[in-house]
């Protein structure tokens, strides 16, 4: 059984939900990831904040700058690892995220190299 990172793009991170949205969102998101920990495919998983504070992008010559919202609309908002039998299996675990419902939200499904020649 192989890894798979679903990383979430949120096409306008600068929208500010209100708190009873947000809370709900959340829920949905903690039950989506209940259902697959449940399955034992669940391996672990973060948010990332979108505030500029705490984001910088290190570029050629070392040029450092705040962000990436600066420059770029899409944000990426965080990211869960599982585990699946095949590509198709983590696609099916990222149809049925929360994120989906915002529009122009997508799921990037990449599995994780593990020293298996994958680049």
């Amino acid at each position: 059984m192989d890894e798979y990172m679903l990383i979430f793009r949120h096409e306008d991170g600068g929208k500010i939900a209100s708190p009873e949205q947000m809370q709900s969102w959340m829920k949905q998101t903690m039950d989506w990831i209940g259902g697959i920990a449940a399955q034992n495919k669940y391996v672990g998983g973060n948010g990332l904040p979108l505030d500029k504070e705490y984001a910088r992008v290190v570029g050629y010559n070392n040029v450092v700058t705040n962000g990436p919202f600066g420059d770029i609309k899409e944000t990426i908002g965080g990211y869960i690892m599982v585990k699946a039998e095949s590509i198709d299996e983590a696609v099916e675990f990222a149809k049925g995220s929360p994120i989906l419902q915002g529009d122009g939200n997508t799921i990037e499904v990449r599995k994780i190299a593990k020293g298996d020649g994958v680049h």
